[in-house]
């Protein structure tokens, strides 16, 4: 206890180090990006709902196969009509992954606790080599 109080100052810069070095893990643990290896499990073992949050154009340019479609602007709206389980997976993605971040902050505020956005959108799911359909 003698070398905590003689040396609080370099307690607490060894501390506060930690917890800057340990925040990235929690902040991704909490509201982290979701893989595209992690989204194709979570389709195939619990059913995960893949929402599209991009507008009907690129929508119908390429989306993920099975993919349903609610712009970012009529996600409040819309989401609670289309997937009247709260419980589900939910996948959420656009394009480069920007606005559906902001759209899981929605899904989650509706009451969709599972509500994850992939990482990289689209981008990421065409880099992981995954199969997407145009309309």
């Amino acid at each position: 206890m003698k070398f905590i109080l003689d040396n609080w100052m370099i307690m607490s810069v060894a501390l506060a180090s930690g917890a800057m070095l340990f925040w990235p893990v929690l902040k991704g643990a909490s509201g982290g990006s979701l893989t595209a290896a992690g989204a194709v499990q979570l389709i195939n073992r619990e059913k995960a709902v893949v929402i599209d949050i991009c507008e009907v154009n690129e929508f119908a340019a390429a989306h993920i196969v099975g993919a349903k479609n609610i712009p970012l602007g009529q996600l409040e709206e819309k989401l609670p009509t289309v997937v009247k389980n709260k419980t589900v997976p939910l996948i959420l993605v656009c394009q480069s992954g920007a606005r559906s971040k902001r759209a899981e902050a929605i899904a989650k505020k509706l009451g969709y606790a599972q509500a994850q956005s992939l990482a990289g959108g689209l981008g990421g799911w065409r880099a992981a080599n995954l199969p997407l359909e145009k309309s």
